[in-house]
């Protein structure tokens, strides 16, 4: 079917079509070869709460964005390469029906559709235009994903301190590295991700730590490499600085870094438990 649309004018025509509805907030999306696939409304698990988007699948790309009026405005595009993508169907909630998350080295969500059939089709198609990709390109799946945010109304306490009770005044946070929802005293610190962001982001205490380790981790064993050239030169006395490491006595941690709030095994009153 992408080889047939490639190129047509009626394939043109949708995009061109796609372009306009957001107008010049959006970037250009016609380009040789690239074809859209289809489009539909999905449900997005947002931070405050789930919230309409629509979504078009072109065989490259996968292109979303808010819905001002439907068919003919939509802001906020977001444009996801489909070669970053990957994807895991994830059991109802009392709330939400038919979801399943979108997996980027980024940025991960859970959408839903209305109806199983609907997402079984969506999910298909998605897959299909990956294979495809992959096989393009020669590259290999993405192993590594942002972890997804926990929506906030799932919790009422900080999942780190599990003290802390959430209020007007006490603000939730998000930890860029779990998505855990945390409070101020337990996400003090920053860190750089490149991968995620050029500027150092906000991370829980515990992510920190392991973040710091895994830091000095590299780093011991980038100097083992190159320790033998550095005893070939004469008279080379390597810096002795160490990365400081932060007090070993704040609090206990309650929730382990690599618990899946996703997966089929655990609830969505686990976060209480």
């Amino acid at each position: 079917m992408v080889d047939h649309l490639a190129n047509t004018e009626i394939n043109s025509q949708r995009i061109a079509a796609v372009e306009n509805c957001f107008g010049a907030s959006g970037q250009p999306l016609a380009l040789p070869g690239r074809v859209l696939l289809g489009e539909g409304i999905l449900t997005k698990e947002c931070r405050k709460k789930p919230k309409p988007r629509i979504f078009f699948l072109f065989n490259d790309i996968l292109v979303y964005g808010s819905i001002v009026i439907n068919k003919r405005k939509y802001n906020s595009q977001h444009i996801i390469p489909l070669e970053d993508v990957t994807l895991e169907t994830l059991p109802d909630t009392l709330q939400m029906k038919n979801r399943w998350m979108i997996k980027t080295s980024k940025k991960s969500f859970v959408v839903s559709a209305a109806s199983l059939t609907e997402r079984k089709e969506w999910i298909s198609h998605l897959e299909e235009c990956i294979k495809h990709l992959l096989m393009k390109t020669g590259r290999q799946p993405c192993r590594e994903h942002a972890a997804p945010w926990i929506p906030d109304k799932a919790t009422d306490i900080c999942m780190r301190c599990t003290q802390t009770k959430f209020s007007t005044l006490t603000r939730r946070h998000h930890c860029r590295k779990c998505g855990f929802v945390v409070c101020a005293d337990c996400s003090r610190q920053r860190f750089l991700m490149p991968r995620l962001s050029p500027k150092p982001l906000r991370v829980c205490n515990l992510c920190y730590r392991q973040l710091l380790a895994e830091k000095k981790k590299e780093a011991e064993a980038d100097r083992r490499q190159t320790e033998p050239i550095r005893s070939a030169v004469q008279g080379y006395e390597p810096s002795s600085g160490d990365d400081s490491d932060k007090s070993d006595d704040e609090k206990a941690e309650q929730w382990p870094a690599d618990t899946e709030f996703y997966t089929s095994e655990v609830s969505w009153s686990s976060f209480h438990s």
